[in-house]
């Protein structure tokens, strides 16, 4: 597992699944950040697979290796790996996760490996939910272990524009849901049960 980043907080990183334009998952991801840093338990890193700029997958070896050849890998390697667990937040497309993040998720096998993520998925009605079981059998071939799971229904009427600015608003489950599930992750991490 990584070191975490100081004496008494890991560092977690909130990973921005979404890459397009206009996306829900920025700002959802901003508020998702927000609140994981104000639980004091946490460093916090805000990764954006938007800004990552990986190509698809085109690595010659396979991930498990780490022989990696193109410099994209590499620096996205030494991303991932100083976390000590990840709060993936995830749109759902035509009932499952994005390619985007099935393309992250790919790049890498051990700097993933032995640690837990939290699942914030975001969509209509269903909330993202049929993209969080989508990603379940992938997350266990990568040894991720889920801490928690918040999904977030009907996103499009949780975001409000405040000083110009995208801002997302959650419902009062919502909130509960992340409060929960980063409770969980603080544990895991503080018993190594991960």
């Amino acid at each position: 597992m990584t070191e975490p980043s100081t004496a008494d907080r890991p560092l977690v990183q909130v990973l921005i699944a979404s890459t397009r334009p206009n996306r829900a998952g920025e700002p959802t991801a901003r508020w998702v950040a927000d609140q994981a840093a104000s639980s004091g338990s946490f460093d916090i890193e805000v990764v954006d697979l938007a800004e990552m700029d990986l190509p698809m997958l085109a690595e010659p070896g396979h991930p498990s290796t780490r022989d990696y050849q193109m410099a994209s890998t590499r620096a996205f390697s030494e991303v991932i790996d100083r976390a000590a667990a990840y709060i993936f937040v995830l749109p759902e497309y035509n009932h499952s996760y994005n390619a985007a993040l099935t393309n992250a998720l790919d790049h890498l096998f051990r700097e993933w490996r032995g640690k837990p993520v939290i699942l914030v998925s975001y969509g209509g009605v269903a909330a993202g939910a049929r993209a969080a079981m989508a990603l379940e059998p992938v997350l266990i071939s990568l040894q991720l272990h889920v801490a928690g799971f918040v999904p977030i229904p009907l996103i499009d009427q949780l975001l409000h524009l405040h000083d110009g600015q995208r801002v997302f608003r959650p419902t009062e489950p919502v909130e509960h849901g992340l409060t929960k599930a980063l409770d969980a992750l603080h544990r895991a991490l503080q018993s190594g049960t991960v």
